[in-house]
């Protein structure tokens, strides 16, 4: 399963599909091949203390031998991020316009796509600055919508801030040519949001290398999971972030008896035969729905066993 090779896998989906569990799988089988393997979610529904019956929290927790796991509080990402932000600028905005410029952050942490902003920042910082400590990264993401806004950021990011360089670098220009005898202006503002674009450049050509960067996106035989993982990877295609293998989880098992399962596994057909119809070019992998919650180790190694070679399907 070539997905699986990736240095860094993004595993996305509906809510409810199974994405955290299918996440921790991966993870759980880099882990025992040997790969010290970082999972990191990003969904502001943590569960994978639940997975693990442990407690995982903001900091990096070690969960097996080679396995260690991070959930990211979107709220605590916010908070840093804006005090980073205050902190870059308090020796740029004159003492007198603090409170106010302060006032308005503070604002400015509520307001939509602040989360999503902050999240990322921490996620660029993952991917540029954990890399080399793990052989893999494994990210469980928020429901769908979220993680599209998530992985859309860098292009989206990358394009405002070159506005806002062009902007800074002609404002210098003329005041450089009003003061100094000509000679260049410092700007602390500038400074900042270039080592910004070169960091957001970075993690743009880490999402978009295939040999690094795999996308996942984990679906079950009904309609409202397929019809909007079509949607999804439509959507990330049109940012070059093309998603090539699905996690098709909780299919009955041909071995299910009584009239209504029966009449399920009838009915679950018509969405196996869609999701073959529509999903033609992606590989997938097959997982039955099992008889219990994936909720300890155990559990997690029977899971694991479905993410070996592309399947034809159980």
């Amino acid at each position: 399963m070539q997905v699986l090779e990736k240095k860094i896998i993004f595993v996305g989906g509906k809510g409810g599909v199974g994405k955290s569990t299918s996440a921790a799988a991966i993870a759980w089988k880099s882990a025992n091949e040997g790969n010290r393997t970082l999972l990191i979610s990003t969904d502001p529904a943590h569960n994978l203390g639940d997975i693990f019956d442990r407690s995982i929290g903001g900091s990096i927790t070690n969960v097996s031998e080679k396995l260690f796991a991070l959930e990211i509080d979107p709220e605590k990402e916010t908070d840093d991020y804006i005090k980073g932000v205050k902190d870059s600028i308090k020796n740029v905005v004159h003492s007198s316009m603090m409170e106010e410029v302060h006032r308005q952050l503070d604002t400015a942490k509520s307001s939509p796509g602040a989360d999503e902003a902050a999240l990322f920042d921490k996620l660029i910082s993952i991917i540029l600055e954990e890399s080399d400590n793990y052989d893999k990264l494994i990210f469980d993401t928020a429901p769908t919508g979220h993680t599209i806004r998530l992985l859309s950021l860098p292009e989206l990011m990358g394009v405002w801030i070159e506005g806002m360089l062009k902007k800074r670098q002609k404002t210098n220009d003329n005041y450089t040519q009003l003061l100094n005898d000509g000679e260049p202006v410092e700007d602390p503002i500038y400074d900042v949001l270039k080592v910004r674009q070169e960091r957001f450049s970075r993690a743009r050509e880490i999402l978009l290398d295939g040999n690094m960067t795999g996308f996942v996106f984990v679906i079950n035989p009904e309609r409202l999971p397929i019809t909007e993982t079509e949607k999804a990877i439509k959507l990330l295609d049109q940012y070059h972030l093309h998603v090539k293998t699905l996690i098709v989880n909780k299919i009955l098992p041909k071995n299910a008896d009584g009239d209504f399962l029966l009449q399920r596994k009838g009915h679950e057909q018509q969405y196996m035969d869609m999701i073959e119809e529509t999903f033609a070019k992606q590989e997938k992998i097959y997982v039955p729905l099992f008889p219990h919650d994936i909720i300890n180790r155990e559990h997690l190694e029977t899971f694991s066993h479905y993410y070996g070679e592309a399947q034809t399907e159980l």
